[in-house]
């Protein structure tokens, strides 16, 4: 269930907000005049969230390739890969 508090209590209660945010790994949804603002969360989630869009996007671009036969066979891609470190 989201925790959902006033911009007041963010104002007020800065340092519990915080502790929830990084003992839980989850967003606190801040309100306005009793309508939807912000969502805060801590660094370490939000670079959680960020890195598994990054890989989404990555994956997304490898089925495009595979869609449109982009792709070779394993052991051929592993020894360029060797060849390349044995440069």
């Amino acid at each position: 269930m989201p925790n959902i508090r006033s911009s007041a209590d963010l104002r007020n209660n800065y340092n519990d907000i915080s502790s929830f945010c990084h003992q839980y790994s989850e967003p606190v949804f801040i309100t306005k005049n009793g309508k939807g603002d912000l969502a805060v969360m801590s660094i370490e989630t939000y670079e959680k969230l960020v890195g598994r869009f990054e890989l989404y996007g990555l994956l997304q671009d490898g089925l495009q390739e595979v869609r449109e036969g982009k792709t070779r066979p394993f052991p051929e891609a592993i020894a360029d890969i060797r060849a390349k470190r044995q440069r």
